[in-house]
């Protein structure tokens, strides 16, 4: 049976290349995530007189 190099090299290639876009991805939603519970937590929203307890 005979290694072909050149094919698990790709492979490989292709893994990385995957893990690279989804770990920047993630970072990038991660900042999204961050910056958007940052504006709500400065802007509350207002509630009504009368639902208050």
């Amino acid at each position: 049976m005979e290694i072909n190099y050149s094919l698990i090299g790709l492979i490989a290639l292709i893994v990385v290349v995957i893990v690279i876009f989804l770990a920047r991805r993630n970072y990038k939603d991660e900042k999204d995530l961050e910056k958007t519970l940052n504006e709500s937590e400065l802007d509350p929203e207002q509630h009504k007189d009368d639902e208050s307890v």
